[in-house]
């Protein structure tokens, strides 16, 4: 995280986790399929292009490393009524 620009975010929805992860791809570049962010984006493991948290307590503890709880802005999206029941 120190060789470059570093953008950090929170994600919030339904099963976030399970989801973002298959956005993001498989840990190994060599396993994520392509459309991928490391499918696409990345070589090898060790220069990883992204990290994603693995559970909503890694997240937790991961969230608390880079953001104090006045920074958080929770957003709700209009469509959400259209999208959850």
């Amino acid at each position: 995280m120190s060789s470059g620009p570093v953008v950090a975010m929170v994600w919030q929805g339904l099963d976030v986790v399970r989801s973002c992860r298959a956005l993001i791809g498989a840990t190994d570049p060599a396993d994520s399929l392509p459309g991928t962010i490391r499918g696409d984006f990345s070589i090898e493991v060790g220069k990883n292009v992204i990290h994603g948290s693995d559970s909503v307590e890694s997240a937790r503890r991961e969230i608390g490393l880079w953001f104090r709880a006045e920074e958080l802005l929770c957003w709700e999206d209009s469509a959400e009524h259209w999208l959850y029941e």
